[in-house]
């Protein structure tokens, strides 16, 4: 039986919680809810690319289309609960060294991005549960206008421009690191399943995180250059990035090889939540 489905069964026994079949479970709960935000992205970008939508959005924006469809609201509860699922993980797996990096300095640079990514989707966590509570207008133009005004803050502050253009570099770092993982990374080791499925799937893992870095690497630039320019308005959101990029010569083509990698990057979530290999460290087995 699917494991995403099976876990709560099994979460209890002896009137005691098993809390690592709990956490195991709120994972893949919470790499399902990533993928299907990433399928939303790019299935809009793809739209975008062939001119059916007017233009690719960032995760806020697909939650507000979301918002619209009928049952939308139900759909958006279960993404909220379950990237809040995911952002606790991803603060399991930097705190407690879930994956058994070790110690070493590549290891400490994982933790630390998975650190990072714990709060960027709970963050994202945030706002879906705030769209639910208000029903208010979260898209494109009310993300933009809440990253020029951090970006203002930011600048407002000693020193704020080295350290928007630190944000940016950071940001750039983390692209490359994702394409780079989808170049090198054996991804099939992290999966529980037989080797002809991992090589059937393994495609999604390369291209989806290749894929990802290549489309965060604009938000990245667009943040240096508003550190070294001093100006809130040079920042981008995600989803104005992949629309500069739309722009260019080519740009259709561009954007829907990067929303095509976007869809394999979600549907691989898909592929994580059941198969992942999820290892919850011993110091917070409480049964």
């Amino acid at each position: 039986m699917n494991k995403l489905l099976a876990f709560p069964t099994r979460l209890i026994g002896h009137g005691r919680i098993d809390m690592s079949r709990a956490l195991e479970g709120a994972a893949r709960l919470g790499y399902a809810a990533r993928g299907l935000v990433y399928l939303g992205l790019g299935t809009i970008a793809l739209l975008a690319a062939v001119d059916l939508t007017p233009q690719a959005r960032g995760a806020k924006g697909v939650l507000e289309t979301w918002a619209a469809w009928p049952l939308g609201t139900v759909l958006i509860g279960a993404v909220g609960c379950g990237l809040t699922a995911f952002a606790l993980w991803r603060g399991i797996q930097a705190v407690f060294d879930a994956d058994r990096h070790g110690t070493s300095m590549k290891a400490w640079a994982i933790r630390a991005g998975q650190a990072i990514s714990g709060l960027v989707y709970g963050g994202l966590a945030l706002s879906a549960f705030e769209l639910l509570d208000a029903f208010e207008d979260l898209g494109e133009a009310d993300e933009t206008q809440d990253l020029r005004q951090t970006t203002a803050t930011v600048l407002g502050a000693p020193h704020g421009d080295g350290l928007l253009i630190l944000a940016g570099l950071v940001v750039i770092g983390f692209g490359v690191g994702n394409v780079a993982q989808g170049l090198a990374q054996d991804f099939g080791r992290r999966l529980a399943c037989d080797k002809s499925l991992r090589r059937c799937v393994e495609p999604l893992a390369k291209v989806g995180y290749a894929a990802r870095g290549l489309a965060t690497l604009p938000v990245g630039l667009f943040l240096v250059s508003a550190g070294l320019e001093a100006r809130a308005s040079e920042a981008r959101s995600w989803g104005q990035a992949l629309q500069t990029v739309e722009r260019q010569p080519f740009g259709g083509f561009v954007l829907g090889a990067l929303a095509a990698g976007l869809i394999a990057f979600g549907l691989f979530g898909f592929v994580e939540a059941r198969y992942r290999r999820i290892s919850p460290p011993p110091e917070l087995d409480l049964t």
